[in-house]
């Protein structure tokens, strides 16, 4: 299904020529290569660590319009984000689905004036936001939609609806407000899947992951490393694309670039498992501010409760963590809401944080930098002899418009035409993807006959994990003999194997934090990643390697998520 890492890097030293390199694997990078690929373009996407190692994983997991942008007179975002939105609900109905947003509201009036500054233009500061703020916002909201609305409009519900409804909810709540966005499950295999795609579009593009820019050359090439071998290798771009993120001006610099085009925030989450707090959110998400009016949000999702976020400016992004203070700082937000829920440290199963890469801005208030995405480009200058597009800012929900942009312009700059529109292109494991319960009992009863072995159970899981790409994953557990692991028997040895196989995995914390929600949702243990490490050195043919990847798991677990893997 895939090229090997071996068989792509002897492609490129023996014809290093390629019209599109991309730096980064991010969501920018993974969307940017699947669009090339579509227009019959040659792009090898690289990354130093692994797909979805930075920010990628460490969205709020919203595809949301950006309710809050409106404040910002950031029109042209909220219509381009609530379009891709719906293009997700469709494209990628396996992992986007929609979600009940509640609001709940402490205030009648407040934050007019300061939204009016804001709206204007002029310095404005995070206050709370009044009913009559809320309801204007949702009405502008819904009038976006007005003519591809795919979810209800808003509603307004009175305090003695929002308490009945929520007893657990605050009683200072003045009013609460519903309205419809949506959210991801697997933001990292989504980015996953982007590159199978491309690479299955045109095999023409290639994929390396634990691979960076090592130097220019004098002859305009690029030299790359693997880091697993340390091998170094020449490739010769006409253009290159640099969607490293939060790392963007230093990745320019290393390119005889000096840059200011990034100031990133950084943004840290919780997992939480509390039964309480899970029951509360009745299925949707808590969208609120806490006291000095930063958003924060709560809802559930796989079965425990996603809190956040934080939003501080960082200047050093490789070794952010989710610090203490912003654990406090995000549980005290968590009881304006419910205030006589009490969560215990030991409820707190993950932590995880990531850099946005926001364009640098002067504004005093991080809330008020910009979420929509630019390209600045860096014309060819002393050894670099191509051109650098570097992809600044944007979020999870427009990756598709951005790299469609992205694509446009260099395929201008390579003298190609546009053939085609990713608008209606299904990802992944959304092609074909059962939406109705019809459709799903049908492909259930297909699985079944060609798997008679497989639990109805067992094919839902799979389904809710892979979408139709579960139909591969079962030809190949129903390949050989199959067993649940013994630590963790929601998945199989063989499933396992087919993870590592054909989807990149190159390390043992790829197959836990990226690949899969093992760490997500708290299931780490030392048996499960002894477990793990046996089929991953199997499968690798690396005899031995079991007690290195494994030490380096745990350290990583313990570094960036505060995991304790015992």
């Amino acid at each position: 299904m895939t090229r090997s890492r071996s068989e792509t890097i002897a492609r490129f030293q023996s014809q290093p020529e390629i019209p599109v390199l991309i730096l980064g694997a991010g969501i920018n990078g993974a969307g940017l290569l699947r669009e090339l690929a579509l227009q019959g373009i040659d792009a090898l996407l690289v990354d130093k660590s692994d797909i979805a190692a930075g920010a990628s994983s460490a969205p709020s997991r919203m595809i949301h319009g950006g309710l809050r942008y409106l404040e910002n007179r950031e029109t042209r975002l909220v219509r381009e984000s609530l379009k891709e939105r719906n293009l997700l609900l469709r494209n990628a109905p396996h992992y986007v689905k929609p979600l009940a947003t509640t609001i709940p509201i402490f205030h009648r009036t407040s934050g007019i004036f300061n939204a009016m500054k804001v709206f204007l233009g002029l310095k404005g500061k995070s206050v709370n936001r009044g009913a009559l703020l809320v309801k204007i916002g949702l009405t502008a909201y819904d009038w976006y939609t007005r003519r591809h609305r795919m979810m209800p409009k808003h509603r307004l519900w009175s305090k003695a609806e929002s308490l009945r409804h929520r007893p657990a909810l605050n009683p200072a709540v003045v009013a609460t407000a519903t309205y419809y966005d949506a959210w991801i499950s697997y933001p990292e295999r989504l980015c996953v899947e982007l590159v199978n795609d491309a690479l299955e579009i045109n095999p023409q593009c290639a994929f390396l992951n634990y691979c960076s820019l090592a130097q220019l050359t004098p002859n305009g090439g690029v030299v790359l490393q693997d880091h697993l071998t340390g091998e170094a290798f020449e490739v010769k771009p006409e253009v290159v694309v640099n969607a490293t993120g939060a790392w963007i001006d230093q990745t320019n610099l290393a390119m005889e670039g000096k840059t200011s085009f990034v100031g990133g925030t950084k943004g840290s989450h919780l997992v939480i498992n509390n039964r309480e707090l899970y029951e509360a959110t009745q299925g949707q998400m808590l969208f609120y501010e806490n006291a000095e009016g930063r958003i924060c949000i709560l809802f559930p999702i796989h079965g425990n409760v996603l809190v956040g976020s934080t939003d501080v400016r960082i200047d050093q992004p490789d070794k952010v963590v989710c610090e203490q203070w912003e654990v406090e700082y995000m549980l005290e937000s968590v009881k304006q809401v419910f205030p006589s829920i009490d969560i215990k440290p030991s409820e707190i199963i993950f932590r995880f944080t990531g850099v946005r890469p926001l364009p640098h801005s002067g504004a005093t208030v991080t809330a008020q930098i910009s979420r929509d995405h630019t390209i600045q480009t860096l014309p060819p200058a002393g050894k670099r002899r191509f051109p650098v597009y570097s992809l600044v800012g944007g979020k999870w929900t427009t990756f598709r418009a951005f790299s469609a942009i992205a694509a446009s312009q260099i395929a201008a700059y390579l003298n190609v035409p546009v053939i085609a529109d990713s608008e209606q292109t299904p990802i992944g494991g959304g092609k074909g993807f059962p939406t109705t319960d019809l459709a799903k009992d049908e492909w259930l009863a297909k699985m079944k006959r060609l798997h008679p072995a497989l639990a109805d159970q067992r094919l839902e899981e799979l389904l809710a994990r892979y979408g139709t790409t579960a139909e591969a994953v079962c030809d190949f557990c129903g390949a050989d003999e199959d067993r649940p692991l013994h630590a963790l028997p929601d998945y199989t040895c063989r499933e396992i194997e087919f993870l590592i196989r054909f989807e990149y995995v190159v390390h043992l914390d790829d197959l836990i934090l990226r690949r899969t929600v093992m760490a997500f949702t708290g299931a780490v243990s030392r048996p499960l990643l002894e477990e793990l490490a046996t089929i991953f050195a199997s499968v690798k043919g690396m005899p031995g390697i079991e007690a290195q990847e494994i030490a380096r798991t745990i350290t990583i677990l313990q570094q960036k998520h505060q995991v304790n893997s015992n």
